[in-house]
């Protein structure tokens, strides 16, 4: 690896292996963005700095974060465990060829996160914080169902991917909009301010005076009380962002903007955490069944992740 990476570990991993559990969730709306690149190597910037790491793929239908890391599909995945044909979950977790680092894959077949049932979906949630790990990293599926959502909510950071085009940015908010709502339904009280939430939710973003800002201000004019709740849930949700496939200042500065448009519109502050450049070596990796950061170990790809790992460990 590159000395980025190897001076890197020099210092976080003082703090590594003592640390308390993490989880982290990478999902972002639409397919195609990166998540699954992401995750895998974040995955492997985390374990070669000495962290215990286990990788999830939670796209259930179509789970490919195995690739990413080289390795061919897993013989037992989560669908073994839902379908109860595996009963102890540790049995799940494969290594793969980096120290430190184990996946836990995701179903190649007809059963979709969209139809995973609510106990199901508890169930595996309790089993992974269980994990014997120093991090555990989610890779969701695309789109906006419920248990994706909820995978979402249920981890301690999590982290968007988008790319700098209009349809991605769009999925984007609609992701968050859809997790924003989901964390307030679960407030205790919501039904007494749903029709305000609904209008919020249902606004477009241009909308003047409909914004989910604009929602709080009216709650806390009505029930003072139930607003400054509102509000600190609200401030609770602290979404990171990661910009892939950039290829100039201006795709860049995109991650600004949709930055200012979340303060702006829903209230919450979102942390910029990088991007990466588009890279003709990440579909090279893939094809080579490598994963990226061993195989092309001089890509600047290798620096854009590990600033991306050190902005979310919080080391400046």
């Amino acid at each position: 690896m590159s000395s980025g990476l190897s001076d890197s570990g020099k210092g976080a991993g003082l703090m590594g292996p003592q640390s308390n559990k993490k989880v982290w969730a990478i999902g972002g709306g639409k397919g195609g963005v990166g998540k699954s690149l992401v995750t895998a190597n974040i995955s492997i910037c985390l374990a070669l700095m000495g962290y215990k790491v286990v990788a999830v793929d939670l796209d259930l239908g179509g789970a490919n974060l195995h690739t990413c890391l080289g390795l061919p599909i897993p013989e037992l995945t989560l669908s073994d465990y839902v379908s109860k044909k595996v009963t102890r979950f540790e049995d799940l977790l494969v290594k793969t060829p980096i120290p430190n680092l184990m996946i836990v894959s995701g179903a190649q077949d007809e059963i979709g996160i969209a139809n995973l049932k609510h106990m199901h979906k508890n169930k595996i949630i309790s089993k992974l914080h269980d994990v014997d790990a120093d991090f555990i990293l989610f890779d969701l599926g695309a789109g906006t169902s419920f248990n994706t959502v909820d995978f979402f909510i249920s981890a301690d950071r999590g982290i968007l991917v988008s790319l700098p085009e209009p349809t991605s940015i769009e999925n984007t908010y609609r992701f968050i909009k859809t997790v924003y709502y989901r964390r307030l339904k679960m407030l205790e009280g919501f039904l007494d301010i749903e029709p305000l939430i609904n209008q919020a939710m249902n606004a477009k973003l241009s909308s003047p005076n409909s914004s989910p800002t604009d929602m709080v201000r009216k709650v806390i004019e009505i029930n003072p009380q139930m607003g400054m709740r509102l509000r600190q849930e609200i401030a609770r949700f602290q979404p990171c962002l990661i910009l892939n496939q950039v290829r100039s200042q201006a795709d860049i500065d995109i991650g600004f903007s949709i930055q200012s448009v979340c303060r702006r519109y829903f209230g919450i502050e979102m942390d910029y955490v990088g991007y990466l450049d588009h890279d003709a070596a990440v579909w090279q990796s893939v094809k080579k069944r490598k994963p990226l950061l061993m195989e092309f170990p001089n890509s600047k790809l290798v620096h854009h992740f590990d600033r991306i790992v050190h902005r979310l460990l919080g080391v400046s």
